[in-house]
């Protein structure tokens, strides 16, 4: 059996993050299983996450951005590992999206439809998110509006479809243990 490609995305702004040892273990366990891997920190990419003129005007993209999107395309699975902040996505994270799944590269509006061509379908993702909330609580209490917005109105959007999504929490005060088997849950998914 051959392996995949896949990209795997730090969202966590620090690679001194447990996100950062999350995306680290992944990464390394899928190379093991004979999987093709890359990785993308955003925190050491060189870009504005500011969409500044919204689409209105198309704002030129960092070379590391351009690179990103060659990642993107090169890739059948992304792995997005990233912290829940303020119950969504790291600022960083979002700005990644806003700047690098544009119209003509992630989606295409069509006059007279409703909804937009997926341009990245066949991709696959998995989701690794870290939270200092218990995880049940943020589905239950909080409705997961940071997974929704990920899987639902950011990768379904553009034709990816969300495979597998893992929470890990909460961090806060989580003991070694708890961390070390933590890292051995997302070894073990990558080498699926």
């Amino acid at each position: 059996m051959m392996g995949k490609r896949i990209l795997v995305i730090l969202g966590h702004p620090s690679s001194n993050s447990f996100c950062a040892a999350l995306a680290e273990s992944y990464a390394q366990s899928a190379v093991r299983a004979g999987h093709e891997v890359r990785q993308l920190f955003l925190g050491t990419l060189d870009f504005d996450p500011v969409l500044r003129e919204g689409y209105q005007q198309v704002q030129p993209l960092e070379a590391d951005l351009r690179n990103a999107q060659a990642d993107i395309l090169w890739a059948e699975q992304l792995t997005l590992v990233y912290p829940i902040w303020w119950g969504g996505v790291p600022a960083l994270l979002k700005g990644f999206f806003d700047r690098v799944f544009l119209p003509g590269f992630a989606f295409r509006y069509r006059q007279g439809k409703a909804f937009p061509d997926k341009l990245l379908r066949g991709r696959t993702a998995h989701l690794l998110v870290t939270m200092d909330t218990p995880p049940w609580y943020y589905r239950w209490i909080y409705r997961m509006p940071g997974l929704h917005q990920v899987r639902k109105t950011t990768l379904e959007f553009c034709g990816i479809k969300p495979t597998l999504t893992l929470t890990f929490g909460p961090i806060l005060g989580a003991s070694a243990d708890r961390h070390a088997a933590w890292l051995r849950q997302a070894e073990a998914i990558a080498s699926a």
